[in-house]
């Protein structure tokens, strides 16, 4: 029941009741949360949150427990937690589960000694129940969402370290406001191609691999004993003996029936390619366009007039600000901590620029 400490303590300090306290509204703040996500979804999803929710408030019983009823004051729910239940209630979205997943993962029970030895092991469950929530969401995500997040840093990357590294060789604005133009649409257009040919070469990889019907008409005319038809259900993954009776039922009734059909009485199994890869224009326009809105940030400084050092900095600062967001989005998708993943992502930016203002340097004067 979680009503009760897993052994024997000395009486509680008033350090003790505070934290006691704390995890009380922490806990009442997480079901909330669930409660608030549940009531965005339908289905199962929406029963495991509530039973989630219910959880919660079997460990909220045992804190009041502890604590001899209703304390008089109550203090807020830490940041994260309030922050996650503002986001429950005009989101409910992906990012509020893998958020959820990185806070069950912080548990604070497997060192608390007034917590059950169950509550802590709750906690974990509870991590791996919210993982799958945010597994499920992740697979729903489409691949154009990601390939906005990776198109859009390919571009603020790759023109940061362009811009960089011309204006440190001390040309005129134009030269590098002409220069990011161009690496933008280089850029883009390569990432457009690219996308094009590789969607296009899936989507032709996967209709050749599909079971079609061009054998159909050649079955009424085997032989009921010898033929090698039990050869195409082994290739496709049947077992030898179960192969040879398929295939003996397959050409039985094309005789008898006069025409048959190698997946007669299969379930349907046939892949779309266009749920798998989608569409080979559609990828390459909306890679073009992620591409080139990243790309075109670094540029913005010297679109506007802006020169020297002065555009250098501003640029800085609003690759800076773009590479944090697309950072922070890659570690939430992920599960893993945004303000980690957003910190990688800005020295990886940084850092590449950083090489090609060196190389600028060197082959030219520095930015006046």
């Amino acid at each position: 029941m979680g009503a009760a400490v897993s052994r024997p303590l000395s009486d509680p300090t008033d350090r003790d009741r505070r934290r006691w306290v704390r995890y009380l509204v922490d806990e009442r703040a997480e079901a909330r949360v669930y409660r608030d996500l549940a009531a965005r979804r339908d289905g199962e999803e929406r029963d495991i949150l509530l039973a989630l929710a219910d959880a919660e408030g079997r460990h909220e019983a045992h804190w009041l427990a502890l604590l001899g009823g209703e304390p008089a004051r109550l203090p807020r729910p830490d940041l994260g937690t309030r922050a996650l239940a503002w986001m429950a209630r005009r989101f409910g979205s992906i990012f509020v589960l893998a958020l959820a997943q990185n806070a069950e993962g912080r548990s604070p029970y497997a060192g608390e000694p007034y917590a059950t030895a169950a509550m802590a092991a709750d906690e974990k469950i509870h991590h791996e129940v919210v993982r799958g929530l945010a597994a499920r969401g992740r697979r729903r995500l489409s691949g154009t969402f990601r390939a906005a997040v990776f198109g859009a840093n390919d571009g603020l990357v790759s023109n940061l370290a362009l811009v960089m590294g011309i204006g440190a060789t001390g040309v005129a604005p134009g030269f590098v406001l002409f220069s990011g133009i161009a690496g933008l649409l280089a850029g883009a257009l390569s990432m457009g191609a690219g996308e094009f040919v590789s969607v296009r070469s899936q989507r032709e990889l996967l209709a050749a691999t599909q079971p079609n019907e061009y054998a159909d008409d050649a079955l009424p005319h085997l032989d009921l004993d010898a033929n090698e038809l039990a050869l195409v259900y082994r290739t496709r993954g049947m077992p030898e003996e179960q192969a040879l009776q398929r295939a003996r039922r397959v050409v039985t009734a094309a005789h008898d029936s006069g025409r048959g059909a190698l997946r007669a009485g299969e379930p349907e199994t046939a892949t779309d390619t266009n749920e798998v890869v989608g569409k080979a224009w559609g990828a390459a326009i909306s890679s073009f366009l992620f591409f080139a809105s990243g790309a075109v940030i670094p540029v913005l400084p010297w679109i506007f007039g802006l020169s020297g050092v002065v555009a250098v900095a501003v640029a800085l600062v609003l690759v800076g600000i773009a590479l944090l967001c697309t950072g922070a989005t890659v570690g939430l998708l992920s599960g893993a901590s945004p303000l980690r993943r957003a910190a990688r992502q800005l020295l990886i930016g940084f850092g590449a620029a950083a090489v090609t203002y060196l190389l600028g340097l060197a082959f030219g004067v520095s930015v006046a």
